[in-house]
């Protein structure tokens, strides 16, 4: 089967509005000529003649009416979609935003975020689903708009990231646990029993890796996959949790906490999307909220440690 020639909606577009092939020749800066060829590959494209003389003039078949509107908005169409974007307006923005983050970003920067996004854009809806892993396959495959994450090895080289804030771990113990009173050192840290975070399910983090270059072991009482679980044990129980402090400030209200008493590294958290929304000005305007939103005072904390 034989592709058309797209191009020729446009001069046929002209041609049923002028009704006169000199006069469309003019306005497509063709000649008497070029124009009569290009009538000609429509009038084979089409299997009509389209226009056809009456007197001096010629006067469109009813093939041609039937075209004349639907042709007009193709060509319309085609306009808009191959020229610039047009402004943005929020006020009008109707649409849905995936967001796949860890757990304790919704509790500590959710609040804000909807409250600037219906400010600005009230037909917008936020839609937050859960990050059990690093995959960025829900990014490459569209069913997610944006996600929070460390960058790593496993991120997409073709991925766009741009940074959100500097976190840290801390301790956190439930109030009045004999953890918060006194001095911590490493080695009290590590003789209390642990509430250990790991996606995986794996016993070993970082945290281990640290005390084990001060020749400590931590004991690992139960092993959970998200923050928010991690300090819902320690909150009842005597188990110390080990979590970022920023993501987790809100979920932290009315506990202890205190400064790891081993040298881990702050990390940045970042926000990535992929390619293809780069330019969407609807996802820019989203970046920036939530960039903004992250950029703020950080959230309260719950009580510190004395030293």
């Amino acid at each position: 089967m034989d592709v058309p020639d797209l191009n020729l909606l446009a001069t046929l577009d002209v041609l049923l509005a002028e009704g006169h092939v000199a006069r469309a020749a003019e306005r497509l800066r063709l000649s008497p000529s070029a124009m009569s060829r290009q009538l000609a590959r429509l009038r084979l494209a089409t299997g009509d003649p389209l226009l056809v003389r009456a007197g001096r003039g010629l006067v469109p078949t009813p093939r041609a009416l039937e075209l004349r509107e639907r042709v007009g908005a193709l060509v319309q169409d085609a306009r808009a979609a191959l020229g610039p974007a047009e402004a943005l307006d929020l006020a009008r923005l109707e649409r849905t935003f995936t967001l796949r983050t860890r757990d304790g970003f919704v509790e500590n920067f959710g609040a804000a975020l909807v409250a600037r996004v219906a400010a600005e854009a009230p037909g917008v809806r936020l839609r937050f689903v859960p990050k059990p892993d690093k995959d960025n396959t829900p990014l490459r495959d569209g069913s997610v708009d944006l996600e929070t994450g460390v960058v790593g090895q496993r991120t997409g080289p073709e991925m766009r990231a741009q940074a959100l804030l500097r976190d840290r771990f801390v301790g956190v113990v439930r109030a009045g646990h004999a953890l918060a009173r006194g001095r911590m050192g490493a080695a009290r840290y590590a003789k209390a029993g642990h509430v250990v975070v790991s996606r995986r399910g794996d016993e070993r983090t970082g945290i281990d890796d640290a005390l084990e270059a001060l020749g400590l072991r931590r004991r690992a009482v139960v092993i959970v996959d998200g923050f928010g679980p991690a300090l819902a044990l320690a909150r009842e129980t005597d188990l110390v949790a080990s979590v970022p402090e920023r993501h987790t400030g809100q979920l932290r209200a009315g506990m202890h906490t205190f400064e790891l008493p081993i040298a881990l590294p702050a990390f940045t958290v970042s926000l990535l999307w992929h390619p293809r929304l780069h330019a969407d000005a609807a996802h820019r305007w989203l970046r920036g909220c939530v960039r903004e939103v992250c950029a703020g005072p950080a959230p309260r904390r719950g009580r510190r440690a004395s030293r």
